[in-house]
């Protein structure tokens, strides 16, 4: 997984084991860092930023095999996922609006 965010964002919060690259470093950085048969999955804030499109872009223009992760972090977050800051783990409460509490698939 790609963070395409900047780096106050990042700092905040991110998807434990994603890579930090801010979209307008793609083309210079991906190449040297992720091999280009390693299958990317991007994202960022959430629906309402396209900034993991943009990344994703990138990438396919790279030659990458791509995907957008659609609800970026805050869905991650707000559904439970491995999330992690600067200082370790961060632990949230899964969010009853968007991921069942009680079980760990929606059965969609």
């Amino acid at each position: 997984m790609v963070d395409s965010r900047g780096e106050h964002a990042w700092v905040q919060g991110r998807a434990v084991g994603a890579v930090h690259m801010p979209t307008g470093e793609i083309a210079a950085r991906a190449p040297g860092e992720i091999p280009r048969e390693v299958p990317v999955v991007t994202y960022c804030w959430g629906p309402g930023c396209n900034g993991a499109t943009r990344a994703a872009l990138e990438f396919a223009r790279l030659g990458y095999h791509v995907r957008e992760m659609i609800g970026g972090f805050e869905y991650w977050a707000r559904e439970g996922y491995p999330v992690e800051n600067d200082h370790g783990p961060v632990v949230r409460a899964i969010d009853p609006l968007t991921a069942p509490v009680d079980t760990i698939t929606c059965e969609c």
